[in-house]
């Protein structure tokens, strides 16, 4: 009788360790796992626990999302809640003169839709989140689009979760001479119409009769305690009101922490506004979120769109929209009142640090340990007096943040990046100054002092302060998006998959006019 050298185990008797990475190895693998849970309990138990992890809702979802996550309440950590705006077709996707006021209105409008009911969608995920113990940590990420954003004139949008080890895999190589693509290279401009499309304000033209009508709603949903960090990232062109924003943010009154970026406006008027607003956003956080310990806002921008939206007439741009984004002085010194208590803040290029440091003698920071900031004054052919005074100023606040360890005051555009930034290292008992940027700057003597003295006003005499200059590569940098890690910012500026869609819409756009 022949003995077959192979020998049948029990899964059980494996050990812990190696069944482990067997089920890690079937979920890296990316194949469907639901029946696999019925394999054994603990093939179920450890299944479930990653398949309800992560979870993407939609508007059509809800109404079994309640009875789906019951039993496994406790596993959620994020949730993706995803807003599917109607599709449209290439009569709408740069809706323009030849439509009535009336049509063009309608063709643009962000409200309520079969597919997409957006109030209704909101009452019932708060009301279903309202009843969850808070317990531990759970994210809410928003999106709004359209699946039909990315199949016109903006071949380049990606809508995706918000993951950490997430990779943009690149697109078939588009071919719409319609929509200005050939080849995979953009030869025609969008429309201005077709910006004002992907651009516009949500629930602008309804359901609401009127701002205070939408807040009023806002303010009657339920609390929803149990969600501690809250994701609007920049995937969402559609605009959200900042005033209507500050009203949904208060839903959330154990939020911990928030991202938000949203996009520049393309004209003077709408930043005005958006500005007051902005101001009202953050004066309702310092308010009504108390329990907020970090704060990341990222305004982005695309330095070929206005060289698109831009009508000149005798030397005049009708649509006065700003090569580069004036920040207003009110919104920076909001943001810095709002940040008294927090323990992280990065605020980029939706406020100037100039702004900022403009302070009252009696503020303080007794939580902050790290601050990141831009500043429109970085560049090299700015007065490097100017220069000196924001990093002067940066001094001066930085005595009144006891627990810093890391500041960084950057800028970046194509062909520019720039930052200066200090940190402590404990072990080493040293702090350091760094200027790094595609110029060299001379740090005068007076500047060094200042430094030093907020070093010796924070520690003891036995640490020192070091002074290190890096010189970049002015050619590497195509975007602001190629200077984030150009300056080896840290990693709390921006969500890594948004600036992994800057950097594909960038390459996307390499040759096109920039301003």
């Amino acid at each position: 009788m022949s003995i077959s050298p192979y020998k049948t185990q029990r899964w059980d008797s494996l050990p812990r360790e190696v069944r482990l990475m067997i089920l890690n190895a079937l979920v890296q693998d990316g194949c469907k796992l639901a029946h696999l849970a019925t394999v054994s309990r603990e093939w179920q138990v450890e299944l479930e626990r990653h398949n309800f992890a992560r979870i993407r809702v939609t508007p059509s979802r809800l109404a079994d999302f309640r009875s789906m996550v019951h039993r496994n309440r406790t596993l959620v950590g994020y949730i993706w809640f995803c807003l599917e705006l109607d599709d449209y077709d290439c009569t709408n996707c740069a809706p323009g003169s030849h439509l009535s006021l009336d049509e063009l209105a309608e063709a643009v409008a962000i409200s309520d839709t079969i597919k997409c009911p957006i109030t209704a969608s909101f009452q019932n995920l708060f009301s279903i989140l309202s009843t969850w113990v808070p317990e531990g940590d759970l994210t809410l990420d928003i999106s709004i689009y359209s699946p039909s954003d990315s199949k016109h004139w903006f071949k380049y949008l990606t809508f995706l979760p918000d993951h950490p080890s997430q990779t943009i895999i690149p697109t078939k190589a588009a071919d719409d001479a319609q929509h200005g693509w050939v080849a995979g290279s953009r030869h025609a401009a969008p429309p201005r119409e077709a910006f004002l499309k992907v651009f516009h304000e949500i629930m602008g033209e309804g359901p609401f009769d009127s701002d205070d009508a939408e807040f009023e709603w806002w303010d009657r949903l339920p609390l929803v305690p149990a969600v501690t960090r809250l994701l609007l990232r920049q995937q969402n062109r559609r605009r959200w009101k900042p005033n209507a924003l500050a009203h949904m943010i208060a839903r959330f009154p154990r939020l911990q922490e928030l991202c938000y970026e949203p996009w520049r406006e393309w004209g003077q008027f709408e930043q005005r506004k958006t500005d007051r607003d902005f101001h009202y956003l953050f004066e309702s956080i310092q308010r009504s979120n108390i329990h907020l310990k970090r704060l990341v806002v990222f305004e982005n921008f695309n330095q070929q769109y206005p060289a698109i939206l831009q009508r000149f007439q005798f030397g005049e741009d009708l649509q006065r929209c700003d090569n580069t984004r004036n920040p207003h002085p009110a919104v920076g010194r909001m943001v810095a009142l709002a940040s008294l208590q927090l323990e992280h803040l990065a605020a980029s290029f939706l406020v100037d640090a100039r702004h900022f440091f403009a302070i009252e003698p009696s503020w303080e920071w007794p939580n902050l340990t790290s601050l990141v900031l831009t500043s429109k004054v970085l560049r090299h052919d700015e007065d490097p007096v100017q220069i000196e005074a924001i990093l002067h100023a940066a001094a001066a606040a930085a005595m009144r943040m006891p627990r810093l360890e890391t500041m960084q005051i950057w800028n970046g555009r194509k062909g520019l990046a720039a930052v200066f930034q200090y940190q402590t290292s404990r072990d080493a008992r040293q702090a350091t100054v760094t200027w790094r940027a595609t110029w060299e700057l001379t740090m005068e003597p007076l500047l060094i002092r200042a430094w030093e003295a907020v070093v010796h006003y924070r520690y003891d005499d036995s640490w020192s302060l070091s002074v290190v200059q890096e010189r970049l590569d002015t050619a590497t940098i195509k975007s602001h998006g190629d200077a984030i890690p150009c300056l080896k910012l840290s990693g709390q500026v921006i969500r890594p998959v948004s600036l992994q869609q800057i950097q594909t819409e960038q390459k996307a756009l390499e040759g096109a006019k920039t301003v």
